[in-house]
């Protein structure tokens, strides 16, 4: 009895492969020294493919469904001659499972700024990240290209390939696409389907067909970034250096407000009254342009008036520094300092 079970180990009658968990692309049957007897049983479940192999080359690709391996029941796939013969005894093949069903939310993104041509703004540098999901397409090319006799394979094995050649392509996406960097990361969808057009053809040729792949973010660096906000402002006015000058006083006034409320001590107040004085006579002065009927007339006459000399705010800082320091020193008192102070500050109005 021992012998006839020693004898029966020797031979394997089911072939089939359960998933134990996700991530797995390939996984080689255990054959050890054992053999396949005729009439063996292949069950290759849903979202699977088998693969034998026979002295190294692939001989047959079985699909989804259950087979008896015999000389009636070969399946359709033969790519050896004389495969079928190896039926008429037990034989030795390597069998390798594959699985086809999606590996979803597979991550991409631009470790460093990737440089681009823009019609708009020449070469620019821009970061972008993502999510892609893929499949087997073609186990027989998966297995010759890609997994080759290892016992298993994994999505996390691929992973460092896949995302190469989503950066290497997304250049070429954007120059193909012909679209413009602002409409690009206002159209990501559009950026998205750019980048699969390059993208399918590539997978192919490792066996691997990309399902879909989503763009959800594209950016420029920091510094880059504040250049565009500054044209997207100047674009706001019209291209008007005039209006756009308007627009950044606008923009800074707030900052010194909260300045101010923050208390930014005495070379603080002085810049802030200084700088306040200065934007508020600057819009005081557009405005007053923009409502009067004569502002033309008004503006030139204005023009001819002699100059008035115009206190430096950077002078008057440097000055009460200087002043603070000899209170501090106790050369000046209290009182003849908030004197001197006063009256630099009113130079300023």
């Amino acid at each position: 009895m021992a012998l006839m079970d020693f004898i029966k180990k020797q031979f394997i009658d089911i072939i089939q492969w359960t998933e134990s968990g996700d991530g797995t692309l390939a996984w080689r049957f255990p054959m050890a020294e054992m053999e396949i007897q005729n009439g063996a049983s292949l069950t290759v479940r849903e979202s699977q493919v088998a693969v034998f192999v026979n002295e190294g080359q692939v001989a047959d690709v079985f699909g989804p469904g259950m087979y008896k391996l015999t000389t009636q029941t070969l399946p359709v796939l033969t790519y050896l001659k004389n495969w079928d013969k190896l039926f008429e005894s037990p034989f030795k093949s390597d069998v390798y499972f594959f699985s086809t069903r999606q590996q979803v939310d597979q991550k991409w993104g631009t470790p460093q700024p990737i440089t681009i041509r823009d019609k708009d703004f020449g070469a620019v540098r821009l970061r972008a990240f993502g999510n892609y999901s893929f499949r087997i397409g073609d186990a027989k090319l998966f297995h010759t290209e890609i997994s080759g006799t290892r016992d298993i394979y994994t999505v996390a094995d691929l992973d460092g390939q896949l995302r190469g050649l989503v950066l290497q392509n997304i250049s070429n996406a954007i120059a193909s696409s012909g679209v413009p960097f602002l409409d690009l990361a206002a159209n990501q969808i559009q950026f998205a389907q750019a980048l699969a057009a390059q993208l399918v053809p590539e997978f192919a040729k490792i066996g691997i067909k990309l399902e879909n792949i989503t763009v959800q973010n594209v950016s420029l660096p920091e510094e880059l970034q504040k250049i565009l906000d500054q044209k997207i402002g100047m674009g706001m006015v019209g291209n008007d250096m005039g209006k756009f000058m308007q627009y950044q006083t606008a923009q800074a006034i707030p900052k010194f407000a909260e300045g101010a409320a923050n208390g930014g001590g005495i070379a603080g107040d002085a810049m802030g009254l200084g700088a306040g004085v200065a934007l508020g006579q600057v819009l005081a002065q557009n405005l007053a342009q923009g409502l009067s009927p004569n502002a033309a007339a008004q503006a030139a006459a204005t023009q001819q008036q002699p100059a008035v000399a115009v206190v430096n705010p950077n002078d008057v800082m440097t000055t009460l520094e200087k002043l603070g320091e000899l209170k501090t020193k106790g050369i000046l008192t209290q009182e003849e300092f908030d004197a001197k102070k006063a009256e630099l500050l009113k130079k300023l109005v």
